[in-house]
């Protein structure tokens, strides 16, 4: 191939939606393009150009502009114009101008129908369906790059699961259980009551609690069994469950698809599969002993982030990594807090809320937390716990979690109550909606126990959603709170941009692409006295009720992975610059048909918004 064809080959490789294509499919079609020259000021598309092709920007700028000359889009290197190959709407454009000397490859649009025919991946890219063209565009975004060693650890848990789960009645004994084990060669079985999980027996249970204590053999299992587990879904991200056997100290946790139990992961089985960076995180995090051995370990979140970001992990996949690490932090500063003070006076739970309650993190964000304490408090216990919240806190901050600028945190005595008052609390936002519970309902309507006594949280929680469900008035407030938050864009499906200061020239890509979506899927939840608390876990489960259309959920959820998936690599690439994170995104950063799926996405969004203002005329309360 001459080196003209190579070096046109190689620039469409790296551009979408060529870089669908096959290796043969990429080497013919330099062959089939035009090469276009314009200077800067000429008309475009070319003068002399006829209907049925496609322009693709090699080097230059195109300004597209609508009949009144008002900008529409610019085009840069690697942009794509067609109004014939039904590949981008720009149907509001009247006309184009070279806003520089500007070279084009010119396509005919058979020759881009013919691809489609035979190149199924490619075709995906020109869906009609919304839904379709985001699930394209997240794959788009996630394949590619070699995997980091971190990237192991983004495979669920069903995954890692190679044997059926190994069971037994509760009514067996001790010897049966042992027998079973020995017979299936697994270091534990769980303990069945009907239909339901009763416990677990491991190796280590009969060790201790049977042929050390003196136990016989022929007693029931029940005797010596563990209860109370935690268990975890089978769709639970690796590294999430590593970060929950540290949490807990355990080396065996039950599987479930949603209520069925359906296996044993155990330590074993991770260690088979972790990487080593991930490993020494959890073990670093477990055997820290002071605040700045845990602020070592923190350091390196900003190069988990990154990390992931280029190994084809999913936002969804990324939050829940990041936040299982800040639980596991936050665990380990308070049982390094516990070991000083002593143990608690009463028992309590510590609660994290906002973005690590939906684990949704990413590295380093503010903390939000709170804490509920039993009503068995008295005064004197006060103390206790208000020491106990400081050293938290500031290790937090230590840490790099950074103090809530609205002091949403458990150092601040209003929200380090007992269940009593906090049940007041709701009570009064929920049954006389004000400012102050919609200021705070991306927090405290979105809490999650971090640790201590979950039991105490679940009654609040149950208490919560009982009043929620089906409260018109609340729901109207919360709906209306909601639309405050709208994509940025215009009445020409323009981005509208921040104009001065900081960040000129960039939207907001959290709170006009991220928020919106986590506000909707809130109000669904707590409408519909849904308990679930991550955004993507509340849509699919609100799909599930009269409130939201199946097709509508899954679109919010593409929708909401693929923004998510654009702030994260944003982010990745300023972590590689040693630049501080933000959520300041420049549309030149991405390329057009990027920009055209992020419209997309921002449609669901007002779609979404248009129909909850209707059904909830939460207009009214705006």
């Amino acid at each position: 191939m001459e080196i003209e064809l190579v070096e046109i080959r190689d620039f469409l490789a790296q551009r979408p939606p060529f870089d669908a294509l096959p290796e043969e499919q990429l080497d013919q079609l330099p062959k089939s393009l035009e090469i276009r020259y314009l200077r800067r000021g000429s008309l475009f598309p070319p003068g002399d150009a006829v209907k049925g092709y496609i322009y693709i920007i090699r080097s230059g700028a195109i300004e597209l502009l609508d009949e009144e000359d008002n900008l529409i889009e610019k085009l840069a290197e690697g942009g794509i114009y067609t109004t014939d190959c039904q590949l981008i709407d720009f149907s509001q454009v009247s006309h184009g101008i070279a806003a520089e000397d500007t070279l084009l490859y010119q396509l005919s649009c058979d020759v881009l129908k013919a691809l489609r025919m035979t190149e199924p991946a490619f075709d995906r890219h020109f869906s009609e369906s919304i839904r379709d063209r985001l699930k394209q565009a997240v794959h788009t975004l996630q394949v590619g790059g070699e995997t980091s060693p971190i990237a192991e650890m983004t495979v669920e848990v069903s995954d890692l699961i190679r044997k059926s789960p190994v069971t037994i009645d509760i009514n067996s004994t001790i010897r049966q259980a042992a027998e079973l084990m020995s017979a299936k060669n697994v270091s534990s079985v769980m303990i069945m009551d009907g239909k339901e999980l009763a416990g677990i027996i491991t190796d280590r249970d009969l060790r201790k609690r049977c042929i050390a204590a003196g136990v016989s053999s022929d007693r029931p299992v029940s005797q010596i069994m563990t209860t109370n587990l935690e268990t975890i879904q089978e769709s639970t991200m690796a590294i999430q469950a590593l970060m929950t056997m540290t949490r807990l100290h355990v080396h065996h946790l039950p599987v479930k698809r949603g209520d069925s139990v359906v296996g044993m992961l155990t330590a074993t089985d991770l260690a088979r599969h972790h990487s080593t960076n991930s490993a020494f995180l959890a073990s670093d995090i477990r055997k820290a002993a002071t605040v700045e051995d845990l602020a070592l370990v923190s350091d390196r979140l900003p190069d988990l982030q990154f990390q992931l970001a280029n190994s084809n992990a999913s936002a969804l996949h990324i939050g829940e990594a990041i936040s299982s690490i800040t639980d596991s932090l936050t665990a380990r500063l308070i049982e390094m807090a516990e070991s000083e003070l002593g143990p608690p006076p009463v028992r309590y739970v510590w609660l994290c809320g906002g973005s690590q309650a939906r684990r949704e993190q990413t590295s380093h964000s503010d903390q939000d937390n709170a804490m509920l304490i039993s009503d068995e408090m008295k005064p004197e216990h006060a103390d206790y716990f208000e020491t106990l919240a400081k050293r938290v806190s500031d290790g937090l901050n230590a840490c790099g979690f950074v103090y809530c600028p609205g002091n949403a945190m458990a150092t601040n005595p209003k929200w380090r109550q007992t269940l009593q008052i906090w049940r007041k609390y709701f009570n009064t936002w929920i049954n006389k909606p004000e400012p102050m519970a919609l200021m705070l309902s991306s927090i405290f309507f979105d809490l999650r126990p971090v640790y201590g006594e979950v039991e105490i949280y679940n009654e609040l929680r149950a208490d919560i959603l009982s009043k929620t469900r089906g409260n018109g008035i609340f729901t109207a407030f919360m709906a209306a709170n909601a639309l405050h938050h709208r994509p940025p864009l215009g009445f020409f499906r323009t981005f509208v941009l921040i104009h001065g200061g900081k960040h000129d020239d960039t939207f907001d890509i959290k709170h006009r692409g991220i928020v919106p979506i986590t506000d909707i899927a809130r109000v669904f939840a707590l409408d519909q006295g849904l308990p679930q608390v991550n955004t993507t876990e509340r849509l699919e489960a609100a799909a599930e009720t009269t409130v939201l259309s199946r097709d509508m959920g899954e679109n919010l959820v593409d929708a909401l992975e693929f923004i998510a998936s654009i702030r994260i690599y944003h982010q990745a690439e300023q972590i590689r610059k040693s630049v501080n994170p933000d959520n300041y995104l420049s549309p030149e950063e991405l390329s057009d048909l990027e920009r055209k799926h992020l419209k997309d996405a921002f449609r669901v969004i007002q779609e979404m918004q248009d129909a909850m203002e209707n059904r909830y005329q939460g207009g009214r309360f705006v």
